[in-house]
């Protein structure tokens, strides 16, 4: 009876992280693009230092982090055991953690490329094709297994971004070059399939790992991947003399100096956000989940740029939305219909356990 109600202890938990990890990513995935295309449209034009900014948060993981070990080492002196490690992580845990974050600096180099030269709309619809990929390579790491539920959300919603891109050739921001557009959206292309290639090495490490994967393990791995990013990046901003060109930057931002910083901060609080909602999707439920959250967000963003940067909302953006809000529903409606039958199994398998066995007749003890 303990073991069981030490279980369900520990099923709401992690439904409680899930929750909260769903609400981190849903306010970076809407607002990460947005504060970024601001600074761009406002005077911005530094890639180097957009991409910096998309995991420069990452000192903000210092205190949960220091909190988590205060914790656990009050547990380990309650329980008479050894005192925890300050940093838990294995040296091939960090280097697999490394490795992915100079991945996600890339990716995000490409990202804030397209963001610089795309309308948000635009880079959202690209970014939906990112489930595809997220699906595809689930499906060749992890062996994730799909429900008819599940393929009707990645149909859905990789169709209402094939419907976003009927609308895409009119976006060409005024003034810029056809070139530049193009190259804007390839870049973008390219960050939707590597990012959608990370989100399952994310879960394939925490399957291969050799110790314990808790939530504040999670948060060691979003420290070094975001540190390693962020390194990645500050090496492409220290090459391109980013640094220096920040206050000359600042000064003719068009919302004024305070303005100008006031939206770098934002943007990497937003990102931090993100990151770490996405790793923790991953750890409470799986990659793909994590993925078809963020395609489900991506309308959302779409609707804001609409209202605060007054971008073009065509009948194709409301049919994308509307595929997305029913790929969104028909997912957790089979989420909810398997786990329904889960635990009807599992409480048969209890059930048969518990039974008292009668003696098997025609058995003669001597």
């Amino acid at each position: 009876m303990a073991e069981g109600s030490e279980g369900e202890k520990n099923r709401t938990m992690k439904r409680l992280l899930l929750i909260i990890n769903c609400l981190l990513l849903a306010v970076g995935t809407t607002g990460g693009p947005l504060v970024m295309r601001l600074y761009f449209l406002r005077g911005g034009n530094r890639v180097w230092l957009s991409c910096f900014l998309e995991t420069a948060g990452f000192p903000l993981m210092v205190p949960p982090l220091i909190l988590s070990y205060l914790r656990r080492r009050r547990g380990a002196v309650a329980a008479g055991t050894a005192k925890p490690r300050l940093v838990s992580m294995n040296i091939p845990l960090l280097a697999a953690s490394a490795f992915i974050g100079v991945l996600t600096g890339l990716d995000d180099y490409l990202y804030a490329y397209g963001v610089a030269r795309l309308p948000v709309s635009t880079s959202a619809l690209i970014i939906a094709t990112q489930l595809g990929f997220t699906a595809f390579f689930a499906f060749l790491l992890v062996r994730q297994k799909f429900t008819s539920y599940s393929v009707n959300a990645v149909v859905l919603l990789t169709i209402g971004a094939v419907v976003l891109a009927l609308h895409a050739s009119g976006d060409r921001p005024h003034g810029e070059s056809v070139k530049a557009y193009v190259m804007g959206f390839v870049m973008t292309v390219i960050a939707a399939a590597l990012y959608g290639f990370v989100l399952p090495l994310v879960e394939l490490v925490y399957k291969k790992c050799k110790q314990p994967i808790t939530y504040s393990l999670v948060m060691e791995i979003q420290f070094v991947l975001c540190f390693s990013a962020t390194l990645f990046c500050g090496i492409g901003m220290i090459v391109n003399n980013d640094f220096k060109a920040i206050p000359i930057e600042a000064k003719k931002f068009k919302h004024g100096e305070v303005n100008y910083y006031t939206v770098l901060v934002a943007s990497a609080i937003l990102w931090q956000a993100f990151f770490l909602g996405a790793i923790g999707v991953i750890f409470c439920a799986s990659s793909l989940l994590s993925g078809i959250l963020i395609a489900v967000l991506l309308p959302v963003t779409e609707v804001l740029a609409v209202i605060l940067y007054r971008e073009k909302f065509k009948a194709e953006k409301g049919v994308s939305l509307l595929l997305s809000l029913w790929g969104m529903v028909s997912y957790f409606y089979g989420e909810i219909k398997h786990d329904k039958k889960m635990k009807k199994r599992k409480s048969s398998d209890i059930e048969a356990t518990e039974m008292p066995r009668t003696p098997e007749l025609g058995i003669i003890e001597r």
